[in-house]
């Protein structure tokens, strides 16, 4: 039921595979089982009369849910499978002998109280449990993204649904950081009067002064480290009040005064591996549990092509050679486009990690292998791993499928993208173990991407937009139809029209 009070019914979209049932289906098949083990009872003979199919189960417990709405503002005893399946969506409520349901509510004027009459609740006004002052200048925001939901326990083993948002971050008002001397990246300590947490800091428009947001999803499951007394490090939600709505129990996790200081940590780390499907979920596991290792660590999966965006490469006909040689869709898409996932590795220390947990953290990556190229400098902390693999359906041409950095780690902004993009990477050779932030050869990096369903880019976004003509309206429309971006979903729609509105060209002034 939507918040229009529209009610569809949703069907699956695969068969489920195996012996995999329906959540309902195995509680009313244990249910039954154990009460076959109970005393008689004298009637009904069971109290779970549900038929352990599927399809008749579930109308069965739909249709007693239905029932315990009669009489009341609810009212859905008019709907029916049937119904559903013929008609489509109903609004509630729908009583039995209606032919539809009713679009806005107490439009008579009776609510449903004793006496008819609405209740009003007049709440008068009370400041945050936790005020700011001079020790905690910065109000924390936390809130969910745009692609992600609660805790990522639905969400967060999918690596293409980090594309818009790939890893922890604190975001802050840019005057802020520059007058604390924070630059996009550096690591800052985010303590509160009950925690203390490592993240990099990142500029943000979009953030007040003396306001800094942090994601809620962001647990110890992917962000963590520890202490300087050697205490475990939690996610996010350690640092948020604990005090809630009398009423209605809401915590209040939307406020809570913090201090943001610039944490000193000279040695980081950096490993990404695109690994296979069937194991990227447990390594993720196994690399999560080494992050306790660290003052600062991140986990985070990423991934890259899918359903979407190969049905998208199939349906452009614009393609052509990118900078890097590689081809590319219209959308921006690579070429190969079949479905991957990748673990990203990120921490940061005092002083360089143990030999051991650095060799762990590379078996795990995948680069303990006898083609994989080394460089190692125990004495100051530098040591660099990569291996690339050969393309079958190319020969002579090969990708970059794993790496670490430790130590120095400048080359981030080249190496990434060369791994995540999936650029070719024959050329590059030893040279991926160059320290230094300046790639040997050219690196065409796609971009953040805005659409995940069809992975569309920021830079194929304004590329295209250049082209598109007319008022805002027709200019996401082409925009749309040249890339399919905010077609599906359409979660990636309000940026998408940000996007168009900043770059409309500049209207010439009306004469006198």
């Amino acid at each position: 039921t939507n918040s229009e009070r529209r009610i569809s019914r949703v069907r699956p979209a695969v068969a489920a595979p195996g012996a995999a049932r329906h959540d309902w289906s195995a509680a009313v098949d244990f249910a039954q089982r154990l009460e076959s083990r109970l005393p008689r009872r004298a009637t009904p003979a069971t109290l779970f009369a549900y038929a352990l199919d599927a399809e008749a189960g579930a109308e069965a417990i739909w249709n007693e849910h239905r029932e315990t709405t009669r009489g009341r503002d609810l009212d859905i005893t008019g709907l029916s499978w049937p119904l559903l399946d013929a008609q489509g969506p109903q609004q509630w409520p729908l009583p039995e002998g209606q032919a539809s349901g009713r679009a806005r509510l107490y439009e008579d004027g009776i609510y449903p109280t004793p006496d008819g009459r609405a209740r009003f609740i007049d709440t008068p006004y009370k400041p945050v449990a936790e005020q700011r002052e001079a020790r905690y200048p910065f109000s924390l925001n936390t809130g969910r993204l745009r692609d992600q939901w609660h805790g990522m326990s639905r969400t967060g083993t999918l690596g293409r649904l980090f594309g818009h948002v790939p890893e922890p971050v604190v975001q802050m008002h840019g005057q802020d950081m520059a007058r604390r001397q924070i630059k996009d990246g550096d690591l800052v300590h985010v303590t509160s009067r009950r925690g203390s947490i490592v993240l990099p800091a990142q500029a943000s428009a979009e953030v007040g002064m003396s306001q800094a947001f942090v994601a809620m999803h962001w647990g110890e499951e992917y962000l963590s480290g520890r202490s300087s007394t050697g205490a475990p490090l939690a996610g996010i939600n350690a640092l948020t009040s604990p005090a809630f709505c009398p009423d209605s129990k809401q915590p209040e996790l939307k406020h809570a005064a913090i201090k943001v200081l610039k944490a000193e940590l000279p040695w980081s780390l950096l490993a990404a591996a695109w690994l296979p499907n069937d194991q990227a979920l447990g390594t993720l596991g196994e690399l999560c549990a080494l992050m306790k290792e660290f003052p600062f660590a991140s986990c985070v999966p990423f991934g890259t092509g899918g359903a979407l965006a190969s049905a998208s490469a199939s349906a452009s006909a614009s393609a052509g050679a990118g900078a890097s040689g590689s081809t590319s869709t219209s959308t921006g898409t690579t070429a190969d486009s079949a479905e991957r996932t990748g673990v990203l590795f990120r921490a940061a220390g005092h002083d360089a990690a143990p030999e051991a947990l650095l060799t762990r953290i590379e078996a795990l990556m995948g680069l303990s292998t006898a083609d994989t190229l080394r460089y190692a400098d125990a004495r100051h902390g530098q040591r660099r791993a990569a291996r690339l693999v050969r393309v079958a359906d190319t020969p002579g041409e090969a990708r970059l499928e794993a790496f670490l950095l430790a130590g120095d780690t400048r080359a981030e902004g080249w190496i990434k993208a060369l791994l995540q993009d999936r650029l070719p990477a024959q050329a590059f050779g030893r040279q991926l173990l160059r320290p230094g932030s300046t790639a040997p050869i050219q690196v065409a990096a796609r971009g953040k991407i805005v659409c995940n369903c069809f992975g569309v880019t920021e830079t194929a976004i304004g590329k295209t937009l250049q082209g598109c003509t007319g008022n805002d309206g027709q200019r996401l429309a082409a925009l749309q139809g040249a890339l399919q971006c905010g077609t599906n979903c359409g979660s990636c729609l309000p940026e998408l029209q940000r996007m168009v509105r900043a770059s409309a060209p500049e209207r010439a002034e009306a004469s006198p």
